[in-house]
């Protein structure tokens, strides 16, 4: 077993999603996902995931730490005021967020996830 994971994709192919049809707001956005780490009995992820222009709604019920490396994203929680993600944002949403996540620019971030 190894030890460290490198979130270099190199050679990685990515997987490809959708939000929910019944989640999607607006735009046909399209995700891809390189996942790194995906280790079920321990619950935790970790990869790089990337998204098109669109907007929907999100409910997370796990925790998660990320970082943008590119792009334009706006969450907003509901009854909150919006944040808006670009390269270099840092943010750590907890179980329990209920909003929207919006891509105005294709967004790519790494992740780390504990379920």
């Amino acid at each position: 077993m190894e030890t460290t994971i490198s979130f270099d994709i190199d050679g990685t192919e990515p997987e490809l999603g959708e939000p929910d049809e019944n989640r999607r707001l607006s735009g046909t956005p399209v995700f891809r996902t390189w996942s790194l780490e995906e280790d079920d009995d321990d619950g935790l992820y970790a990869g790089i995931w990337e998204a098109t222009p669109g907007k929907w709604r999100v409910v997370y019920t796990e925790w998660e730490y990320f970082h943008v490396l590119s792009g334009h994203s706006i969450l907003t929680e509901d009854g909150g005021e919006p944040v808006h993600l670009k390269a270099g944002s840092r943010l750590v949403i907890r179980p329990g967020f209920r909003g929207t996540w919006e891509v105005v620019e294709t967004t790519r971030k790494d992740y780390v996830i504990r379920v």
